[in-house]
């Protein structure tokens, strides 16, 4: 380990380097990582495999790495998601083998009572010396939470339910030694939690909600907020700015700092056509459209809900942008560009899937990260 002294939650923030881009690894602990393919390379999730990607991706400077909190497979040939290992264990886990780089654990609020969540976090946190991050997930899967024999609640009153969860989080971290917790869907009596978050300063908070509820509860509890940026791109770097001026605002508005972070999924290969082949035939011709039909199944998009044409569309759509979002696919140079694009648009980072990480990953290391460092958005 380094020696890492106490440090502020900028410090945290900035994820204890001044790299203007943050890149991240997103989906590494499920199998199949976020690509719907039957290739056979496709990523296994293996904890050897997670294990030696996230020793590689902390030696090669990347940023953070981000779980999805999965619990049950899509079904399909290749049943992705079916093999996933639990999140906060696992960062626990890596945080112990790496030296650099931060750890998310992603957790369904619903699912975990928040002062064993509280207590998990820590845990990790002390282990990673302040590189532990939480990423909280309100729930949207039905048939996950059947597991658990958890109902569902309605779209708004998750987010109510999210807020006295993350409130009773960060009460159990907080100075206090004992404290009651009386919230509209929590109450907690003579709690005590010790120790405290590492170093005097709490973990990273991020969330991705897309809806309006999602998107305030992000403002008012979040360091980091994910949003999709295809529409953004599309106008340009200042629409882009624009929208993320707009979201650090509103969070400005309620007395708070936040940044913008984005999803994608990263091929690249020495040349534009190699790697622009190898997408078509990984995600498009070998896509396990059984998969993508138990994923859009479960959004109540069907061929009787939205009609046979309008379904042959959002399948395509969903296996090709949706499940791993956007696409950054070429030669170095492309991608490069591509992502120094975002950091000019003022998206702070990105969390990027690969269909295998431990594979891909040494190009992107030796090429595109050194370009990066060229056009300004990284150190070098």
């Amino acid at each position: 380990m380094l020696d890492r002294p106490a440090s502020s939650q900028r410090a945290r923030l900035d994820m204890h380097n001044a790299n203007a881009l943050k890149l991240g690894l997103f989906g590494v602990n499920c199998s199949s990582g976020r690509a719907p393919t039957k290739v056979p390379e496709r990523w296994s999730a293996s904890w050897e495999d997670c294990l030696a990607l996230a020793q590689m991706a902390d030696k090669a400077g990347m940023d953070f790495i981000l779980p999805i909190g999965r619990w049950k497979g899509y079904g399909g040939e290749t049943d992705m998601h079916g093999e996933s290992l639990e999140t906060i264990t696992w960062a626990t886990g890596l945080l112990a083998h790496t030296e650099r780089i931060t750890v998310f654990g992603t957790v369904h609020a619903p699912l975990f009572h928040p002062i064993i969540a509280a207590k998990q976090c820590v845990t990790a946190d002390h282990v990673g010396e302040g590189r532990f991050g939480l990423n909280i997930v309100a729930g949207w899967n039905e048939g996950e939470f059947e597991m658990f024999g958890v109902t569902q609640r309605e779209h708004e009153d998750k987010y109510a339910y999210a807020q006295d969860w993350i409130n009773a989080i960060k009460k159990a971290w907080g100075p206090e030694e004992d404290f009651d917790f009386d919230g509209a869907h929590i109450k907690l009596k003579k709690v005590r939690a010790k120790p405290k978050p590492f170093g005097g300063t709490r973990p990273l908070i991020m969330n991705a909600g897309s809806s309006g509820p999602g998107q305030a509860f992000a403002m008012r509890n979040c360091d980091a907020y994910f949003t999709a940026t295809s529409e953004s791109r599309k106008g340009g770097v200042e629409v882009m700015k624009k929208m993320v001026e707009g979201i650090k605002g509103e969070a400005a508005a309620l007395g708070r700092e936040i940044e913008v972070f984005t999803v994608g999924q990263v091929i690249c290969r020495p040349t534009q056509k190699e790697a622009e082949d190898y997408y078509r035939y990984a995600i498009i011709e070998q896509a396990d459209w059984g998969t993508v039909d138990g994923m859009l199944s479960i959004k109540n998009i069907t061929p009787q809900t939205v009609g046979e044409a309008e379904y042959k569309k959002k399948r395509e759509y969903f296996a090709s942008r949706a499940i791993g979002g956007y696409p950054f696919v070429g030669s170095a140079d492309h991608v490069a560009e591509e992502l120094a694009y975002l950091s000019r648009g003022g998206i702070r980072g990105i969390a990027f899937s690969m269909i295998n990480y431990l594979d891909e990953l040494p190009f992107f290391r030796d090429e595109v990260l050194p370009r990066l460092a060229r056009l300004g958005v990284r150190q070098g």
